[in-house]
């Protein structure tokens, strides 16, 4: 058994789209880190929390990092006392899956930690525990690409039943935050009870035909299937110059666009760095005219999910 192991999850895009619940992929860059610590003491407990603003709770039942220690420690048996940090290294309500990140780091570092030998299907279920805590809902799309890494679809949730997608080397995501906060809660409270089923039936065409595009490494197919008619008519509001943001995406490059997670992101997929990077210019041109600050990320498909900085 170790005594302490480092590990940073990433952020992650969910929705994609069409694929509202059930689809995400793992971005290299932002992320959280989580450190886990064997100690003396019984039960768990919270040590630090940086970059949060201190807005996070230490109280070990209302953290996304520490359920999933909590609920695996009592699931095996262990004994020993666990001392947490967590490292918040991107925004809360960015539409990244910071909640998602933190719970993702500490069930994977506990399997490691300890020894347990969990394939990250078994890790899942921890983890979305954690994520509840901020969500108030069992939805993987999050968890699911930050555990697994690259690509990944959640057939269903009863088993639970998660899809890792192949996908275009060349394929690229640019990401642009505005330093907005919007409450998963809140943008799930927007959506319609029910939806017609005509665009019942526009949604499942576009989300199948998502999944074809990238197993056909098939852009332009992307580029058709990359539209969303269930969330992000309701969600576009929430977000200043969105349609704005996605046309100068689409001018300059973009397969597709819309709103990561519940937003306020905005992600942008392309062919490659380059077009990935003259779309962060152009839409970077368009919003320093504003009064809202932003950042911008560039990013390949993290294909390998969570990463141990240490463990010893």
């Amino acid at each position: 058994m170790y005594k302490e192991i480092r590990v940073f999850a990433p952020a992650t895009v969910s929705n994609i789209g069409c694929g509202f619940d059930i689809m995400g992929f793992a971005l290299e860059q932002p992320g959280d880190e989580v450190v886990l610590r064997v100690v003396e003491q019984d039960g768990v407990s919270i040590s630090t929390i940086t970059g949060d603003g201190m807005r996070l709770p230490y109280d070990i039942s209302l953290n996304t990092a520490s359920v999933p220690v909590i609920e695996i420690k009592k699931d095996f048996g262990i004994t020993k006392g666990i001392e947490i940090e967590i490292h918040k290294k991107m925004a809360f309500g960015s539409g990244l899956g910071s909640s998602a990140a933190s719970a993702v780091a500490a069930a994977f570092a506990m399997n490691l930690l300890f020894d347990l030998k969990l394939t990250p299907l078994e890790v899942t279920p921890y983890a979305i525990k954690g994520e509840m805590v901020a969500s108030g809902s069992v939805h993987a799309d999050n968890v699911a690409p930050s555990l697994f890494g690259g690509f990944t679809l959640i057939r269903g949730y009863n088993p639970l039943d998660i899809i890792k997608l192949d996908y275009p080397e060349t394929l690229y995501c640019t990401i642009v935050h505005p330093h907005l906060e919007i409450s998963t809660k809140m943008a799930r409270e927007l959506l319609p009870k029910e939806i017609p089923l005509k665009n019942a039936v526009r949604q499942w065409g576009n989300c199948s035909g998502l999944v074809a595009g990238l197993l056909y490494k098939d852009f332009a197919l992307i580029g058709r299937s990359l539209h969303d008619v269930v969330a992000e008519p309701y969600r576009a509001g929430l977000i200043p110059d969105f349609y704005k943001i996605k046309q100068t995406a689409l001018d300059n490059g973009a397969v597709g666009c819309s709103i990561s997670g519940s937003g306020p992101s905005v992600f942008a997929l392309s062919d490659g760095l380059e077009r990935a990077r003259n779309i962060a210019e152009a839409i970077s041109n368009l919003l320093s005219k504003g009064d809202i600050g932003f950042d911008i990320y560039l990013s390949p498909i993290n294909k390998q999910g969570p990463k141990v900085l240490y463990i010893r």
